[in-house]
């Protein structure tokens, strides 16, 4: 049995399923395109927020050092990222990389993760964009009944319409066609970025030296907690980390780390890249770099505006302006942040119903999914199915306790790849590898030391929960993966080739 739970997928029959006219999807993305994904879904709400909340708790105007470690660690999983999607260009990401080289089961539990961490994404960024656009419409003097607003700390019976329309409109515009989607991003990401980009200039203006000192504040110790609120590191060693000082900004890193995630969602998109060899690296490194540059350059505006200790905790770059005289900027960022939020949820429901359909080729779940779209060849059935299922969750269910799962998830991910590259370079050396992870296996070891080490400083609480999931995953795959999996079922062919 075990031997069939760890059966390989080749990457010349990956590649092969890509062709079947009833299951492939349509090339029409460029390297700009993907960079656009990249920034589109990276950059978002929490530029405005975390940038600022970060320097105030953790570790001052430092916070721009802890951005670049947070960067540097992301840095070594894209690297992985960017060998396997240039080697296996195929819809589903991590699920199609660890099929190809850790088994059957491995990739079935990390798609099975994939499908809840990019599920709550969506829902959970929804549900941030609604606040943001209520928010507008009260400054506009216009309310929105209670029944039909945020859940967030409702206690009667409602349901969020704006989150839900979201949804459901997104989800239109990827049946229709990924090149329409990729129009739209472009066109979004650009009002996105020039937003940033005014308030890092405007901002550069009203810098203060002396906001700047000290630095690296002196080092504060935290006591450590004992319920399942407190990291899993915590209840393991009972060691706390400390803000502010050196290891402060390391603290920081592990907070700020979450405002890169995303990046990975640009693998999904590599079967409808025109040249996924060379431009799924250049898509994914290319997209990483430009937010990094724009988290440090934020970063250094708002702690140089404002001294780090009397930064706001909620929106801590409008409420800087406003501290500085400029209140018009408040509603100038609460706009760049409800634009920009329509780009992270299209992405993350792009990313889900790619690997949903992977899934589906592959037989793990119901091949029904997997025929695209005669005219459009999108998969229309997933997206659709998908795209309600999370409009119903994010009208009806307030999902911050939730969002920590899509943290703990995606770097569940980012080390499944991370070991999935020196597998495959041991086990298929002869693969042609448009681009090559530098210094392996070093780089795949600190990738995966580095995503582990934020695992353990996540909540115990969203452990349980991963584990929750994960046990129901194995249920799924034990009841209708293993017998319906296409491999299995190609099986007794190629043992009577044999004979």
């Amino acid at each position: 049995m075990s031997s069939t739970l760890f059966r390989t997928k080749k990457v010349e029959q990956s590649i092969l399923d890509t062709e079947e006219p009833e299951h492939a999807l349509k090339k029409s993305l460029s390297a700009l395109d993907l960079t656009v994904f990249g920034v589109g879904v990276i950059i978002g709400t929490g530029i405005f927020v975390l940038t600022g909340t970060v320097a105030k708790n953790n570790a001052g105007p430092a916070v721009a050092l802890a951005f670049v470690a947070a960067g540097v660690a992301c840095a070594l999983a894209a690297l992985c990222y960017a060998e396997f999607a240039s080697t296996v260009p195929v819809a589903g990401s991590a699920y199609t990389f660890s099929y190809a080289s850790l088994g059957e089961l491995p990739a079935w539990i990390i798609g099975w993760d994939l499908v809840l961490e990019f599920a709550l994404g969506t829902a959970v960024v929804a549900v941030g964009w609604s606040g943001y656009i209520q928010s507008l419409m009260d400054n506009a003097g216009w309310q929105m009944p209670a029944a039909l607003g945020s859940r967030e700390g409702a206690t009667d019976f409602g349901f969020d319409i704006l989150a839900a329309a979201l949804v459901l409109v997104l989800t239109g515009i990827l049946v229709l066609g990924m090149k329409l989607s990729a129009r739209i991003t472009s066109l979004v990401v650009a009002i996105k970025v020039t937003v940033v980009l005014v308030v890092i200039i405007a901002g550069a203006f009203l810098i203060k030296g002396e906001n700047y000192d000290p630095f690296i504040p002196k080092e504060r110790a935290v006591e450590a907690g004992k319920s399942l609120d407190a990291p899993l590191i915590q209840l393991m060693f009972g060691w706390a980390p400390s803000n502010f000082g050196v290891m402060g900004i390391f603290t920081a890193a592990s907070v700020v780390f979450f405002a890169f995630i995303g990046f990975d969602v640009v693998a999904t998109a590599a079967e409808e890249t025109r040249n996924p060899q060379r431009d799924m690296p250049r898509g994914i490194l290319g997209s990483l770099f430009i937010c990094t540059a724009l988290y440090v350059a934020v970063s250094i505006v708002v702690t140089g505006m404002q001294h780090y200790s009397r930064l706001s905790v909620d929106a801590p770059l409008a409420d800087a302006f406003k501290a500085t005289g400029h209140p018009w900027y408040a509603g100038f960022i609460s706009f760049g942040a409800a634009v920009g939020l329509t780009t992270v949820c299209m992405i993350l429901l792009l990313g889900q119903t790619r690997v949903f359909f992977a899934m589906s080729r592959d037989g793990l779940l119901p091949r029904f999914f997997s025929r695209v779209h005669p005219r459009f060849k999108t998969p229309h059935r997933p997206t659709i199915l998908l795209g309600v299922v999370i409009a119903i969750l994010a009208g009806f269910t307030p999902l911050t306790e939730l969002a920590a799962l899509v943290n703990i998830g995606t770097l569940f991910a980012f080390v499944v790849v991370a070991i999935g590259v020196l597998v495959l370079r041991r086990t298929r050396p002869d693969l042609h590898r448009a681009f090559r992870t530098p210094w392996v296996p070093v780089i795949p070891i600190l990738s995966v030391c580095a995503s582990l080490w934020l695992m353990i400083n996540l909540p115990a609480e969203t452990w349980v929960r991963f584990a929750i999931w994960m046990a129901a995953g194995f249920f799924v795959y034990f009841l209708y993966g293993r017998t319906h999996s296409r491999l299995r079922s190609e099986e007794p062919t190629k043992t009577g080739d044999q004979l």
